[in-house]
């Protein structure tokens, strides 16, 4: 199974659920390919936010190592699941689809409807809770993504 996380720049949210999201697989002994994005290019190369990288490691999870990039069309055939952290950058990633796109594209948060929210919010202005709420967010969704692919 391959699995596509995409915000805006990634470097806040999409390497948390590529990193969150390896290593609860890890832990489960699932194989899994799991990658992330942004729908914008002004970050490219770049490594995750130093605040991403440290609310990660506060919970064992290490994305020091991933670079950003940008989402092109060919991940919508190639990935199997595409989550995006917000509806504006669904929006986004829809508008890229074409009729050889197979992903299954939707919301990350859609896979844990008790959070009350479909949006992932932005911490990289200081956005609601910050980076300790949002890696909440996307670990929550992440296992239950895990409990609904692998119930077992």
């Amino acid at each position: 199974m391959r699995v596509l996380f995409v915000c805006l720049g990634n470097i806040c949210r999409s390497p948390l659920g590529e990193g969150v999201l390896r290593h609860l697989a890890q832990e489960r002994g699932l194989a899994m390919e799991v990658d992330s994005c942004g729908t914008g290019a002004w970050h490219a190369g770049e490594t995750p936010d130093r605040r991403s990288v440290a609310v990660a490691r506060g919970r064992g999870v290490d994305i020091s190592r991933q670079r950003a990039r940008q989402i092109v069309a060919t991940d919508l055939e190639e990935f199997d699941h595409v989550f995006a952290m917000d509806r504006s950058n669904l929006a986004d990633i829809q508008g890229l689809a074409t009729p050889a796109s197979t992903a299954r594209i939707a919301l990350l948060l859609e896979e844990n409807a008790s959070e009350g929210t479909l949006d992932v919010p932005d911490p990289y202005y200081g956005g609601p809770g910050g980076f300790d709420h949002v890696l909440a967010l996307v670990w929550d969704a992440c296992e239950a993504f895990l409990d609904r692919v692998d119930p077992g």
